[in-house]
Formats: C-alpha cells, structure tokens, sequence
C-alpha cells in the first residue's frame, strides 16, 4: 500500500516523504556538521530526549537557544520521548530504576543523581527543545515478552498518551504557537506481537486524536528479522491520512520493505555506525529497487588497497566525487577523523538516495 502523502509541513520546513532521518541522538550525528548533512539530502533529524536531559542538561539546551540553535542546524528536528531507552537501561539491570503507572525513574551508570520521566515532562522538554515533531512517552516492550506485559504496555501507552496530549495542548496555548509555529504530537502504538493488543492500542490512539504515529517496540524478532506481518497490520490500523514513523528501522532493505508496506518515516544510527567501523552502502544498478539491489563495500579490506574507483559508481556524495575506495582504505588504517567523515556522508548520500528512489515508485 503506498502512502497517501507525499509532503509533511513541520514548522522548521517540509520533509519529502518516504524519509530517512540519522539519529542525532545527543545532538550531533558523529563525524559531521550540518552543512555536510544539507549536501547529503538529510532532511531531518532526530534527536534524543533520554540523552539531552542528561548531557549537556536542559538548562543547557534553552541557554543556547534551542536545539536548531545549538546544533546549527535549520532544518526539522524530531525528539523521541527517550522511553526506549529508559526502558533499555532498565531490563539490562532492575537496579537501574523502575517503571511504574507514573513514568520512568532512573539512574544511567556513573550518574550523579536519578532521573525522572514522566509523560507531562516529557512532552515539556521536547516544547522546550524546539523540536518539529514530539513524540509521546510509551511503554516499550520486546515482541517476545508475554501477553500480561503486552497488555500493562498498552495501557500504560494509552493513559500516558493521553497525559501527553493534555500537557501537549496546554503548552501550546502557554506559548501562544499558532498552527504553522505548533510542532506535531506522535504517539507510538505497542502491542507485541498480538493483534488485538495492536488494534485495541491503535483504536484508542485514533480515538484521542495525533498528528501521526509510530510503530512501537523492536521491530526484529530474536533472529533479527523484520516483523513484517505486525508492521503492516499497524499500517493497517492506522487510516493513510496519517504518517506513520518506523521507529528504529534503518537496514537499506527493511527501509524499502517498510516503505512498500506504506511507512513513512525511518531513523537509525546503523547507517552512520556501520561507517565508521568501514562497512559502506552501494547500489549494484542505477535505478531499480529489486533483486540483490545494493551490496556492502568493506572500505579495510586488503583488496582494496591500490582501488582508484570510487566506493559507488552510482553516488555522487563528496567521497565518491572526490576519493578513491584506496585512499579511503588508507585513511581507516592510519585512523585519520577524515575517514569518519567521508564514510558516514557516503552512507548518509546512500540512504537519501534511497528514499528519492522509493519516492518514484
């Protein structure tokens, strides 16, 4: 099912849809500057409250200015709620902090002090932060966890969602923001891997009422494969008038599964952490999105050693253009930043390239 969009008006500019954004989780994407991300094609990104509020602080934040100022970047920001991994820091070790009906309590390791989260300070925050779309606090699960903890998710997502709005609805009117200036309330949809926990989520979701949603909870199984029936029974769910965000989906093919399935949006650290450890992103054809359509190019390996191509004859970012896939390789094993940053603009340039791609479909 294609999507019913094709443009999202955010108040710091319009996104093309389908759309990949990099995590910036704690205000930067490693590596480069927002000028390199302009000339990648990046639209958007997204930035992490869980992290923020931690380092550098939020006083931090507003002291200058907002994020768009501090990151030097103009351009859409969406905020995740940082429940994911809240909720991460917790299953690895219950002395981390608890869960409970109010929100989130915390202490990562080596932290001064505990943190609190819940889904009115959440939604705070974010407003504080200046982002384009605020994402509402929910409570992420494993898709193997057992039904009675499914179903404490949803409930727990349904009533904090509401508490959001609530909080969401009261700041815009605090602030005065009109309807270009106002950012966009996502809410995520869990469920595990049930679908009636799915549909009685998504219907009470529709029912309070948000600007676009999210697939909530790990999008793998325990064997790393996309759950693709759950996905597209939640694209299912949710009418095509709405967006819907792929949470943490960033692999090239399951981008263009999910995309196929009529997912909108997509954001993923996989894309700039594979480039930094060497392994690079190429097409294997000019234009077509089927068959063995891309391929990884492992920028350490020995045969590349007197390459002068190109990593991609198919990319035109500032590595392909400029470098060979040699040089590339010698910049890796001499540990020069240089390689950092030709790596991730070549696999940023592939992933917009991708999604331009999927737009003419």
């Amino acid at each position: 099912m294609p999507p019913a969009r094709n443009i999202l008006n955010l108040p710091h500019g319009q996104l093309s849809l389908p759309a990949f954004l990099p995590d910036a989780t704690r205000g930067v994407v490693r590596a480069v500057d927002s000028t390199d991300l302009e000339r990648c094609g990046i639209q958007a990104l997204v930035m992490n409250t869980f992290h923020l509020m931690q380092r550098p602080g939020s006083s931090t934040v507003q002291a200058l200015g907002d994020l768009h100022q501090m990151a030097g970047w103009q351009r859409p920001i969406v905020t995740d709620s940082g429940g994911f991994q809240a909720y991460s820091l917790i299953r690895q070790n219950p002395k981390n902090g608890k869960l409970t009906d109010q929100g989130l309590i915390f202490r990562p390791q080596g932290a001064a002090r505990k943190y609190q989260l819940t889904p009115e300070k959440t939604i705070q925050l974010q407003m504080n932060y200046g982002a384009d779309i605020v994402i509402c606090l929910d409570d992420c699960t494993h898709p193997q966890d057992p039904r009675e903890t499914q179903e404490t998710s949803v409930r727990r997502t349904i009533a904090w969602a509401k508490r959001c709005k609530e909080t969401f609805r009261r700041l815009v009117k605090q602030k005065k923001l009109g309807p270009e200036q106002q950012p966009k309330l996502y809410a995520v949809i869990q469920g595990g891997d049930f679908q009636d926990l799915r549909r009685q989520c998504a219907e009470a979701l529709l029912a309070i009422g948000f600007d676009g949603y999210g697939y909530g909870g790990w999008p793998l199984d325990a064997d790393g494969n996309l759950l693709t029936d759950m996905l597209a029974y939640t694209r299912e769910l949710t009418p095509p008038e709405f967006p819907l965000h792929a949470l943490g989906v960033g692999h090239p093919a399951n981008v263009v599964t999910c995309a196929r399935l009529g997912y909108d949006l997509f954001d993923s650290a996989m894309p700039t952490r594979d480039a930094r450890r060497g392994r690079l992103y190429a097409f294997t054809a000019e234009t077509d999105l089927a068959g063995e359509w891309f391929t990884y190019v492992y920028a350490p390996d020995d045969k590349y050693i007197k390459t002068d191509a190109p990593v991609s004859a198919y990319c035109d970012c500032l590595c392909c253009t400029n470098y060979s896939l040699g040089y590339l390789r010698h910049l890796f094993k001499i540990n020069d930043s240089l390689f950092f940053r030709l790596a991730t603009i070549h696999n940023l340039r592939f992933m917009t390239q991708l999604t331009e791609r999927l737009r003419g479909f």
